[in-house]
């Protein structure tokens, strides 16, 4: 009788806390409402208006604005910053991941807080920082000019500044999946007589080949979508220092549209590959993980 009891009461507290942990279908329905309802205002919606209004006046305007010398001096100018910046930030990122993940040394905190800096500072700021050394009155500024090198208004200024704001992407997707890892495999190695190359390429890497993969994706998208420290030690000259995001504030502040919603609508094309590439990256790893393969 007793286990009868029992089996009833367990029954019955399972039957409860399914119910307990159980939404109404209302309220499911009325969440994925919300979340599909504030993803096509807000996403979706503005999205389809700058493809619409870059295709307003037609097919042969949309792709005239591309043949302008100051659109292919920026899109050009967008694609070798971001082919700086992220290799750049690449190297960086294994590096310090590698540091933080596989050592302990004094300051590892303090480390840990300056690769988050560019996400605390604004970008605006950070241009600042670079103008504050670099520019005609800064730090290095005359002792720049004495040999003719140019840093603010030029290219390299554009690189320094999107690189800056960019390299905590790689670092902070490594750092946290280093720890998870452990160092097991890494001292197994090198009781196997490995050297340190050795262990990076056939052990290390392997093991944080998709989160390095997302880090990149995630800091390109950010490279080529920079505007706010760009915009500050640019210059805005154009054919020379305008990117694409600069070039279509310009555009758009001379009143040309169709031009600065063409520009517009490949830029959020770039960002839209982006995505795709992040979605596959993540399926990759869910199937790799899924599979236990490395």
């Amino acid at each position: 009788m007793s286990a009868v009891v029992t089996s009833l009461s367990a029954g019955s507290g399972g039957h409860v806390a399914r119910r307990a942990t159980q939404d109404p279908v209302w309220v499911r329905w009325l969440l994925t409402a919300i979340a599909l309802g504030f993803l096509a205002c807000f996403l979706l919606l503005p999205l389809a208006a700058v493809f619409a209004e870059a295709f307003r006046k037609g097919a042969a305007t949309y792709f005239a604005s591309f043949r302008d010398p100051d659109a292919l001096a920026a899109i050009r100018l967008t694609l070798f910053t971001a082919a700086v910046a992220v290799p750049a930030n690449v190297v960086f990122g294994v590096a310090a991941a590698w540091c933080i993940a596989k050592f302990n040394f004094p300051g590892k905190s303090v480390l840990i807080t300056l690769i988050d800096l560019p996400f605390a500072v604004s970008p605006v700021i950070s241009g600042l920082i670079y103008v504050l050394m670099f520019g005609a009155q800064g730090w290095f500024g005359p002792w720049l000019m004495e040999h003719d090198i140019k840093i603010i208004f030029a290219v390299p200024g554009i690189v320094l500044a999107t690189t800056f704001v960019t390299f905590p992407f790689v670092a902070r997707e490594l750092i946290p999946l280093m720890q998870a890892q452990g160092n097991d495999e890494e001292y197994a190695a090198v009781t196997l007589g490995a050297s340190g190359w050795q262990i990076f390429w056939r052990v290390t890497l392997p093991n944080i080949k998709w989160g390095l993969f997302y880090g990149i994706i995630l800091c390109n998208a950010r490279a080529m979508g920079e505007f706010g420290a760009v915009s500050v030690v640019s210059g805005h000259i154009r054919g020379e220092t305008n990117t694409m995001p600069l070039h279509i504030e310009i555009l758009y502040n001379e009143y040309n549209f169709a031009a600065a919603f063409a520009v517009a609508s490949l830029l959020a094309l770039l960002a839209l590959v982006t995505l795709v590439l992040k979605s596959v990256v993540e399926w990759r790893h869910a199937q790799a993980h899924g599979s236990g393969t490395p």
